[in-house]
């Protein structure tokens, strides 16, 4: 059995040097690389005012909000998500979050396949890179 306790995940930030507001605090605690065969999970949280990106993921994504309240965008549509809510992101459909609330936004994303494809629209940094795969071993900052 796969376990993790997400308060106590070490979270990694990336940004993107287009925006000081698109920065996150992530961690992939379960994928392919971990020991999942079919599922993968990710887990992060975005500062009061800040985003996560515009980007793709190569499966669908289901989100559940642990705390705070956002905004959750898919290609033109806009929904708030707070706390409790759930929100599915098809796969390959462009999205992002935007935490518009006083807190930070917490969230678990559960994807439907162990080795997920994201592509952003600009390089995440420090990796310098705008496409990462989770499931496999994470790039070292050049």
């Amino acid at each position: 059995m796969l376990t993790t306790s997400a308060p106590e995940l070490e979270l990694n930030e990336i940004w993107q040097d287009v925006d000081p507001r698109r920065r996150v605090r992530v961690a992939f605690p379960i994928n392919r690389s971990t020991g999942a065969e079919h599922t993968a999970v990710v887990y992060f949280e975005v500062a009061p005012g800040d985003r996560l990106g515009t980007h793709t993921d190569s499966a669908e994504e289901i989100l559940y909000i642990v705390a705070g309240e956002g905004e959750a965008e898919v290609g033109d549509e806009r929904c708030r998500v707070r706390a409790g809510d759930l929100a599915v992101i098809p796969a390959m459909a462009p999205h992002g979050v935007v935490n518009t609330g006083d807190e930070p936004l917490k969230v678990v994303g559960f994807f439907c396949e162990s080795e997920i494809t994201s592509t952003f629209e600009v390089p995440l940094q420090p990796i310098g890179q705008a496409t990462v795969t989770m499931g496999v071993p994470v790039p070292v900052p050049a």
